[in-house]
């Protein structure tokens, strides 16, 4: 199953491992309990430490493999075939099992060791999902930490019956405890805050014991690291408190627009830029989100952060992004999860074999329709507009697809549910002004981005009619000591590469200002 070059990488992989691990089989006669097993045999064969055995769990999923540390006996579960996205979870709790080091804080550790009671959490994914090994893996890491806390990722187009029984529309889906526990990307951080009851309140006295920064960013993705490693370089003290790092980016799936990269996915483009980060000294506050911004009589910078907590700086460069834009139509947020999604690459498998649709008709939803259209029955692509805005080949394509639909001038009204998932959605026609309706699984929406500013709105920054703080050419907003970088600005356009390059413009326009702020006036020195 492993080609040559992915068995020589693993084989070195597993050079790390301390203590052995024994791979548990829960097979059948099924062809993917045959295909599992295969990968059971080359995993022990690249290793001496590696041995496997037949499971003894009656009430085990089929087919599933467990990976069990022998020395610590902690067991890790696998249902379905952990390669696509899930294979570096595969390699990794094959390390973390065999005692290689976590890279965890020493703090966190000790937080995951003091849970009390038993967790049984249960991660519902698809292979194709690049948000769902990083649940994965936090989920895996803390089960291997706290022999109290069980940890199983369930491939959720292996076994559909149990994701329709359990009303899985999305992925990751975490259960705790046979309840659901919660939905898309989640951190350590944000598992231990719902289980760790007292997690935000020390959270938010330790912030609060944080001295004066010279800069503060706030935002993780694209422009907040080039602009903290930006400014760390220039050896002042440098702050990124972010609610994820990386942002947007880690729900993107390939990149091939990143000069001298030809090609990579965003999760492993986020990880280098956090990495590099790393490389300089940046206090990385993650998992916490900004609530407010004010100016404090001295001249700096105050920034209120949820849980009450309140970070103070010289000066603030805010690169907090954009989020997905949603339809704002009744039943939307009902049934949110529930059938309506936004990652068509995340969520997509769920709907083999089903009707869905796609609202918007630019890149991002043109490309969607290609991609479900592999996987579902029939794809509606409706478009507020009166033409499709997608590039030409985008559209050809779509347009040479048997299972594909669009629908022009088609203003979405509402989601139709039957309470418990989506049955389809009502339309108007701005043409004729007939109401339609459409049924369907399905409905993933693909209308662009809305910037992360909610919190300034009372700060006193400017913003545009659309939300977007107002900056000039060097990246200052209209308070002193204020800048900002990226999607969360009047910045033309959205991309990647502009949002480095922005960051950087954002943090050498701050550091000149620390500095002219800071030299004495002609008065001081006369005297």
């Amino acid at each position: 199953m492993l080609d040559a070059n992915m068995k020589k990488q693993l084989q070195s992989y597993l050079q790390n491992l301390k203590t052995p691990v024994e791979l548990l089989a829960y097979l059948g006669e099924d062809d993917k309990s045959k295909e599992l097993g295969a990968l059971i045999d080359e995993l022990v064969s690249l290793s001496p430490k590696v041995t496997a055995a037949s499971g003894s769990d009656s009430t085990a999923r089929v087919p599933s493999m467990g990976v069990r540390s022998v020395a610590k006996g902690t067991e890790l579960r696998f249902a379905g075939i952990p390669l696509g996205h899930e294979f570096t979870s595969l390699v990794l709790a094959l390390l973390h099992s065999g005692g290689h080091p976590l890279k965890l804080d020493a703090e966190v550790i000790e937080q995951i060791e003091g849970l009390e009671g038993e967790f049984h959490f249960e991660t519902f994914i698809s292979l194709s999902c690049q948000n769902c090994p990083d649940v994965v893996q936090a989920l895996n890491m803390m089960a291997i930490i706290n022999p109290n806390i069980r940890h199983e990722m369930i491939d959720g187009a292996l076994f559909q019956e149990e994701v329709d029984r359990r009303k899985v529309m999305a992925v990751p889906s975490v259960f705790l405890n046979g309840e659901s526990f919660g939905q898309g990307r989640m951190s350590i951080a944000d598992i231990l805050k719902k289980v760790d009851k007292n997690a935000a309140a020390r959270s938010a006295k330790k912030l609060e014991q944080k001295a004066l920064f010279d800069m503060l960013v706030v935002g993780g993705g694209p422009a907040g690291a080039a602009a903290s490693i930006y400014a760390a370089r220039k050896g002042i003290n440098t702050g990124i408190v972010a609610d994820r790092f990386g942002g947007q980016v880690l729900d993107t799936v390939g990149i091939e627009n990143f000069i001298s990269v030809s090609a990579t996915e965003g999760p492993k483009l986020v990880a280098n830029l956090e990495e590099h980060v790393k490389d300089y000294d940046v206090d990385i506050m993650a998992g916490h989100k900004a609530t407010g911004l004010t100016l404090a009589d001295d001249g700096t910078v105050e920034l209120q952060v949820e849980g009450g907590a309140t970070l103070r700086s010289r000066s603030v460069l805010l690169a907090t992004g954009a989020r997905w834009r949603e339809m704002n139509v009744p039943g939307e947020q009902e049934y949110r999860g529930k059938g309506v999604a936004y990652c068509p690459h995340c969520d997509g498998p769920l709907f083999k074999g089903k009707r869905v649709a796609v609202i918007g008709g630019g890149n991002s939803g043109i490309e969607a329709a290609i991609d479900l259209a592999g996987v579902t029955q029939h794809v509606t692509v409706l478009e507020f507009d009166s033409k499709l805005r997608a590039d030409e080949v985008l559209q050809r394509k779509a347009r040479s697809l048997p299972n594909v639909d669009i629908i022009l001038n088609a203003q979405t009204t509402e989601v139709l549910g039957n309470g418990e998932k989506v049955t389809g959605l009502a339309y108007t026609d701005r043409v004729s002004g007939e109401a339609q309706q459409i049924e369907l699984a399905g409905i993933f929406v693909q209308i662009g981005l809305v910037p992360n500013t909610e919190f300034l709105k009372t700060s006193g920054i400017e913003l545009s009619p659309r939300g977007e703080i107002v900056i000039n050419g060097k990246g200052e907003t209209n308070l002193p000591g204020v800048f900002a970088a990226g999607d969360a600005t009047t910045v033309h356009y959205k991309q990647i590469i502009i949002a480095m390059g922005a960051g950087a413009t954002g943090a050498l326009s701050a550091f000149d200002y620390l500095i002219r702020s800071s030299a004495p006036s002609a008065e001081t020195k006369a005297a």
